[in-house]
Formats: C-alpha cells, sequence, structure tokens
C-alpha cells in the first residue's frame, strides 16, 4: 500500500508542476508585455521549468524508469547478476530523464559524453576487452581433460540458428536476423559486437535481452532441465577429470587460438583476445598483466559497458527514415523491441534444449563410467558460469552427493567460443 501512494504522490507532483508551470507560463506573457520585472522574473521561472525533466516528462520514459529500477531490484534482491544489472539499470534510468535536446547532455548527442563514452559500445572495443579478462579468469582444464565435451557447447548454439531463422520470419532483414539471433548463445559481449556491426540501431533491445536473459539463467534453465532429463540420468555420476599438465594449459590457447581463428578469421577480436588473456594466466610469467585483466580492467571495462548500454534504451527516439524522410521511433519502447525479447527468450530456450538433448544422443554411444550426466549439456549456453552452477545445484537435488560442476565447466567455456565462432560465421555471411 505505501508503494501506491509514494507513486501516487510523484505522479500528483509532476502533474502540479505541470498545472503550476502552465500558469506561470500565462502570468509571464501578460507581465512580460508590461516590461514589469516580476514579468520578466516569471518568464525566466518559465524557461527554467521548460528545462527541467518534470515538464519534458512522458509516460515511455517513467516505464523505462521503472524498468531500470526493476533490475536494480532484481541485482540486490535476488543477486542476478548484480555486476551487469546495476550498471545497465542506472543507464537506463540516465538515458530515459527527459531532457531538451541541442545542449550535448544525450547519449546520441555528438560531443555529449555520455556519446564519447558509447564510442567504445558502438564501434565494438569493449565486449574484446572484456574477452581479455575473461580468457584471464578462465580455468580451461575441464575441457582439455575431457575434449568431447566440447560438442555440447557447439550444439548449444542451434539457439542462435534456430533464431535466425525466427527473426527473418517475423520480417527482419538478415543483417538484423543476425544480430538477433545471437541473443541464443547467452553471450552479452558477443551480442554487443555483432550488434553493433551489422545492426547498430537494435543494439540496446538486443544487449538488455541478452543481459535480461543471462541473469535469469537460475529461473529459466531447471525446469527445461527437469523436463527433458529423467530422474534416472540425473544420477548419473562422472569420473573425476584427469590433471592436466601445465605444458597442455600453454599449449591450449595458442592451438585455439589458430584453429577457430582459421574456422572463423571474423571472431578474431574476441577469440584473439580470449586465448590471448588465458596465455597471460596460464604461461606463469606474466602474472600481473592476467591480474590487470581479469580485475581492474574487466571491472572498469564492463561499468562503461553496462552503464552506456542501459543509457542507450531511450523509451523514444524519433530518427528520419533515410529513404521516405518520414520521422519513425528508434526508441527502446518500439514493436520491434517486442518482437526481439520474445525471440531472445525462445531462443535462450532453444539452445538451452539443444545441449540437454545432445548430451542424451551422446550417452547412446558411451558405455560404462565414460557416460555424461545429460544434465551438463545446459551448460553449453555461454552464460559463464551461471549455467554451471545451476547445473551444479540441479545435479545435487537429485543426489547431494552428485557433484557436477566441474564437469559442467567443459561445455561451458566450450560455449563461449562457440558463440564466437557463431558470431564470425554470422559476420562473414551477412556483410560478405
Amino acid at each position: 500500500m505505501k508503494q501506491f501512494v509514494t507513486v501516487f504522490g510523484v505522479l500528483a507532483l509532476i502533474f502540479s508542476m505541470q498545472f503550476i508551470g502552465g500558469g506561470l507560463e500565462a502570468k509571464a506573457a501578460v507581465e512580460g508585455s508590461n516590461g514589469d520585472i516580476i514579468g520578466g522574473a516569471l518568464h525566466g521561472l518559465n524557461t527554467f521549468w521548460s528545462f527541467t525533466g518534470f515538464f519534458n516528462a512522458d509516460y515511455p520514459n517513467l516505464i523505462m524508469i521503472a524498468v531500470g529500477i526493476f533490475f536494480i531490484f532484481l541485482a540486490i534482491k535476488y543477486d542476478y547478476e548484480p555486476l551487469l544489472l546495476i550498471p545497465i539499470g542506472v543507464g537506463i534510468l540516465i538515458g530515459n530523464v527527459p531532457f531538451q535536446e541541442g545542449y550535448k547532455i544525450g547519449l546520441y548527442e555528438e560531443g555529449s559524453v555520455m556519446n564519447y563514452l558509447y564510442f567504445g559500445v558502438k564501434q565494438g572495443v569493449y565486449p574484446p576487452l572484456i574477452f581479455l579478462g575473461i580468457g584471464a579468469m578462465t580455468d580451461f582444464s575441464s575441457l582439455i581433460s575431457n575434449p568431447k565435451l566440447m560438442i555440447l557447447g557447439a550444439a548449444a548454439q542451434v539457439g542462435i540458428f534456430a533464431t535466425f531463422y525466427g527473426a527473418s520470419v517475423m520480417g527482419f532483414t538478415p543483417q538484423e536476423s543476425g544480430a538477433i539471433g545471437i541473443i541464443g548463445g547467452a553471450d552479452g559481449p558477443t551480442a554487443i559486437f555483432l550488434s553493433s556491426k551489422l545492426a547498430p540501431h537494435l543494439m540496446g533491445a538486443i544487449a538488455i535481452a541478452a543481459y535480461s536473459y543471462m541473469a535469469l539463467v537460475p529461473v529459466i534453465q531447471p525446469p527445461i532441465m527437469r523436463l527433458m532429463i529423467p530422474k534416472k540420468e540425473r544420477l548419473i555420476k562422472m569420473k573425476p577429470p584427469r590433471a592436466v599438465s601445465k605444458t597442455e594449459k600453454v599449449m591450449f590457447p595458442v592451438i585455439g587460438l589458430l584453429l577457430t581463428t582459421y574456422i572463423s578469421p571474423s571472431a578474431i577480436p574476441l577469440l584473439g583476445m580470449l586465448f590471448f588473456g588465458n596465455l597471460l594466466k596460464e604461461s606463469g610469467v606474466t602474472e600481473r598483466l592476467a591480474d590487470t585483466a581479469r580485475n581492474a580492467m574487466i571491472n572498469i571495462v564492463t561499468i562503461l559497458l553496462g552503464l552506456t548500454v542501459g543509457a542507450s534504451t531511450q523509451a523514444v527516439r524519433m530518427v528520419a527514415d533515410p529513404e521516405t524522410g518520414e520521422m519513425i521511433n528508434k526508441g527502446f519502447l518500439s514493436p520491434d523491441s517486442i518482437k526481439i525479447f520474445a525471440l531472445g527468450a525462445v531462443s535462450f530456450m532453444v539452445a538451452t534444449a539443444g545441449g540437454l538433448l545432445f548430451a542424451r544422443i551422446m550417452n547412446l554411444f558411451l558405455k560404462g563410467d565414460k557416460k555424461i550426466n545429460p544434465l551438463i549439456g545446459a551448460a553449453g549456453v555461454s552464460a559463464v558460469p551461471d549455467s554451471a552452477r545451476v547445473v551444479q545445484t540441479e545435479g545435487l537435488k537429485s543426489d547431494p552427493n552428485n557433484h557436477l560442476l566441474m564437469h559442467a565447466m567443459a561445455p561451458n567455456v566450450s560455449g563461449v567460443i562457440g558463440s564466437a565462432v557463431a558470431a564470425g560465421i554470422m559476420l562473414a555471411f551477412l556483410l560478405g
């Protein structure tokens, strides 16, 4: 009840100030015509009022502000990806404070501070730096010890290509469909990187959808896992992964870099930085650089990325159509955004189901203690390490002694590589 009273009070304040502002405008016009000093003062107050957010407020902005507050609530109350949702939530608030254009304030105004910060998103600078930090903090031992689990990371990428087809059917262009499809990889930096190349005008909706579904991994994946995997198969215990030598750990990023980038050269900015960061970690002689990449640098870039992506979600942004010259809404609250969120949800569920299904298929060809617990297939989406933690939680619910985290990390990190390769393939086909 208190919340409703608070909301009602805020709305009443806005409308009362608008009414007072209208009265001041009328009085200023009368007094100003008589050259009265009071009239000039009222005119100045009216000018000030016309610049405030209260005067320029519109209900779409209030809707987006509510969304931003909801993101912050999820991050603090339920600990859903707080390092991402809090910067994005605050960015949504910043981006939807109403203002008069022309004073270099908004994100899309050339010369504004936010516009300069947004350069890293628009030109695809931030995502490779994020990948550098991810590489410097990732241990690929579980994947090296059991390379066949890489197939699960590849299988989960079926969501990307299924969504590409779905977006095409819904009327999006091939470039827009490719950018939307990458949401199925559950990898925010990759989604931003690809959309910056293929569909910059949809970047805000795509990025918010990707990060939203990443944060909701603990909510979305468990029902699908319980639906698709019988209780008997959830009880399968996998043998511990073998010990991996330092030589293997050092060789992996070098071989992985060459192999994946030869397959998908367009993904070099992402994969090159990922494996570079991992080599900094595993070489043992560049610990200072690795520490900077996985701590200070990735934290700074995450702040800038989240804040500017959030600020890009202006509720309404009227832009002239290049062909007709007609003013159309390219803001966040548009029919396209709703379609993107719907497609993203389907994409994420299909990716999860694809990994689970392929894990069950793999077991048809494995015998004895070589069988895998199909639950780890859900970790094929590249939401690291959240989807692996979900697998661990679901495994423990079925058997309190069945620890799957280390096994799930193999398809999880493979999913990061797979989504980057898929992004490179999309770029090659759609921009080639």
